[in-house]
C-alpha cells in the first residue's frame, strides 16, 4: 500500500509538472550571408557616383572618387555586418517557465505551508481512496447470510468456521463475539466493532483539519501581501510595480488556500459517510446475532425444563 501511494503521488507530481510546461518557441531563422547582403547595396552605389559629374575637379581627382566612394562603401556595409551578429542571450531554464513554479514564487513564504497541506491532502484522500476500495473488495455478503443461517439452525462451531480469516469488517466482527459469547457477547461486539469503525475513521481528523486550515493560510497569505503593497506606497517611482506584486502574491496564496480546501472537503465529506454506513452495518449485524444468539439460548432452556418433569416422573414410578 504505501510503495503504492508513493508511485501515486509520484505520478500525479510529473502530470502537473508537464502540464505547467509552456510549448517551445519557434526557431529564428537567420540569413544564410550577411555580408554578402549588405555589400549588394553598396556595390550598386558606387557606379552612380563614378558617373556624376563633379563641377571644379581634375580629372585626377574625379578618377580617384570612384575608389574613395568604394572604400568607404565597403567599411559602411562592415559595419552593419559586424552589427548584424546577434549576441547570445542566456537561455532560460523549464523551471522558469512553468506555470506552477512561477507562481509559486510569485505567491509569497506563505506558500511553503500551503504546499505542506496541499501535500498531506493528497496522501491522505489517495490513502482513504485506496483503503476504501479494498473494503469494497473483502466484502462478502453472502457468508453474512450463511453465518445467520447456521446460527439460526443452531450449529454456533458452524458458525464460527464460516466467520474466521475474514477480511470482512462485519464477519471479524462477528467471529470476535461467536469466540466470546461465554463470557460477554455484548461487550465483544461493542470491542469489535470499535476497532472497525477506529480504523474506517483514521486521517478523518487530519483531513478536517486541513479544510479548516487551508482557508486561513490563504487569508494570511492575503493580508501579508497587502502589507507588502501598502509598504511600498512611499516610493514613487516603485510605488506601481510593488503594489501590483504585493496584490498578485494575496490573490494566488488566497486561490491556493481555498483550492485545497474544496479539493480536500468533497473526499472529507464522503468518506464521512462511508464511515456512517460502516458503522449501521456493523450494528445491525450485533443485533441480529444477538437476537439469534438469544433466541438459541431460551430455545435450549425450554428444551431443558420440558425434559426434567419427564425425567423425574420415571424415577418416581
Amino acid at each position: 500500500m504505501k510503495t503504492l501511494l508513493i508511485a501515486s503521488l509520484c505520478s500525479v507530481t510529473l502530470v502537473l509538472s508537464s502540464f505547467g510546461q509552456p510549448p517551445p518557441p519557434p526557431p529564428v531563422t537567420a540569413p544564410a550571408n550577411p555580408a554578402a547582403a549588405a555589400t549588394a547595396p553598396a556595390a550598386m552605389t558606387s557606379p552612380a557616383a563614378a558617373m556624376s559629374p563633379i563641377a571644379g575637379v581634375t580629372p585626377l581627382t574625379a578618377a580617384a572618387s570612384p575608389a574613395t566612394t568604394t572604400t568607404t562603401t565597403t567599411t559602411a556595409s562592415a559595419a552593419p555586418a559586424a552589427s548584424a551578429s546577434p549576441s547570445p542571450a542566456i537561455p532560460e531554464s523549464a523551471i522558469d517557465k512553468n506555470f506552477f513554479v512561477d507562481n509559486f514564487r510569485k505567491g509569497g513564504p506563505i506558500m511553503w505551508p500551503i504546499l505542506v497541506v496541499s501535500l498531506t491532502a493528497l496522501a491522505v484522500v489517495l490513502e482513504r481512496i485506496f483503503w476504501w476500495l479494498g473494503r469494497w473488495m473483502r466484502r462478502d455478503p453472502k457468508r453474512i447470510e450463511k453465518v445467520f443461517t447456521a446460527i439460526e439452525v443452531g450449529d454456533v462451531a458452524e458458525a464460527s468456521r464460516l466467520s474466521r480469516d475474514s477480511r470482512d469488517p462485519v464477519l471479524r466482527m462477528m467471529w470476535n463475539g461467536l469466540n466470546h459469547q461465554h463470557a460477554s457477547l455484548q461487550g465483544a461486539l461493542q470491542v469489535a466493532a470499535g476497532i472497525e469503525i477506529k480504523r474506517a475513521g483514521r486521517f478523518l481528523v487530519v483531513m478536517d483539519t486541513l479544510v479548516t486550515l487551508a482557508p486561513l493560510l490563504g487569508l494570511l497569505g492575503t493580508i501579508t501581501g497587502l502589507m507588502k503593497s501598502f509598504s511600498f506606497l512611499g516610493n514613487e517611482e516603485l510605488a506601481v510595480q510593488a503594489v501590483t506584486g504585493g496584490i498578485a502574491e494575496a490573490l494566488i496564496a488566497t486561490a491556493c488556500g481555498l483550492g485545497i480546501a474544496i479539493f480536500a472537503l468533497v473526499p472529507f465529506n464522503f468518506f464521512t459517510s462511508r464511515v456512517s454506513n460502516l458503522e449501521f452495518e456493523l450494528q445491525t449485524a450485533a443485533t441480529n446475532l444477538e437476537v439469534m444468539l438469544e433466541a438459541q439460548a431460551k430455545a435450549k432452556d425450554v428444551q431443558i425444563t420440558s425434559a426434567t418433569p419427564t425425567s423425574a416422573t420415571r424415577s418416581s414410578i
